[in-house]
């Protein structure tokens, strides 16, 4: 199962926010480049970098510093969200070296688009699903839809998305735990692998996770806890690679 930092930049600054507050942000660090040399140095086999300003105006904010990322870390794996609403800002992030685009309000809000991008983009488009009490939320979580993530969830991989991030927005940066009773029924609705989002805390968060990746779960993003000392990330990839199954190797 791989562990997975998250760079949320906001204003060129790596941030962490609490339940998707941008008002109720911390700032981890300045230098977004080199905060992710620092993950890299750790082990991490992915980077999850997510556009916060992007999220909210709809189009990308924050582009140069992920193309700088990209460019200085052309080895690992960067997956990216936030604003990314046409096939032109697909095309920009990958030309630049990113090897996921994960789009998210725009998959709730025109769900045939997802349909055209991954036949046009095949292999490089994963859904991002926010979800809470099973709802899906959109526009940077500050609105909650009637629509059901599961039913989403399986609609994204008829469409031949790549994978699913779940995200209980209840629980994320709130530093409260998984909600993994819902990401493993999630998980087992579908067949494309999920990959849980908000709230792990500690490693025991990481050890229960793992016990039931076989449902389908490939890797866990984790920010607050890795930026404030709760979880070493050198210390739990370590772990993992020597407690995880297979499942994710294929990945």
């Amino acid at each position: 199962m791989l562990l997975i930092p998250a760079i949320d930049l906001k204003d060129g600054q790596c941030v962490r926010l609490r339940q998707g507050n941008m008002n109720d942000d911390t700032v981890f660090a300045d230098d977004p480049v080199a905060m992710a040399g620092h993950w890299v140095a750790a082990g991490t086999k992915r980077l999850h970098i997510v556009d916060l300003n992007g999220a909210f105006a709809g189009k990308p904010q924050n582009a140069d510093v992920i193309n700088e990322i990209a460019s200085r870390y052309p080895d690992i794996d960067i997956q990216i969200g936030g604003g990314i609403r046409d096939e032109d800002t697909i095309v920009a992030y990958l030309d630049a070296g990113v090897h996921y685009v994960i789009i998210g309000t725009k998959a709730v809000t025109d769900p045939h688009f997802i349909n055209e991008v991954c036949v046009e983009f095949p292999n490089r488009i994963i859904v991002g699903l926010d979800a809470k009490d099973g709802k899906v939320a959109v526009d940077g979580w500050s609105k909650v839809s009637k629509h059901d993530v599961i039913d989403m969830a399986q609609r994204f991989e008829d469409d031949g998305v790549e994978a699913i991030i779940y995200t209980d927005i209840s629980r994320d940066g709130m530093m409260q735990g998984l909600n993994i009773d819902a990401t493993v029924k999630l998980a087992q609705s579908i067949h494309i692998p999920v990959i849980a989002s908000g709230g792990i805390t500690t490693m025991d968060d990481i050890k229960a996770l793992n016990e039931v990746a076989d449902e389908g779960i490939i890797g866990a993003i984790t920010g607050r806890a890795i930026y404030e000392g709760g979880i070493n990330l050198a210390e739990a990839q370590r772990w993992l690679a020597e407690h995880s199954s297979d499942f994710g190797d294929v990945y």
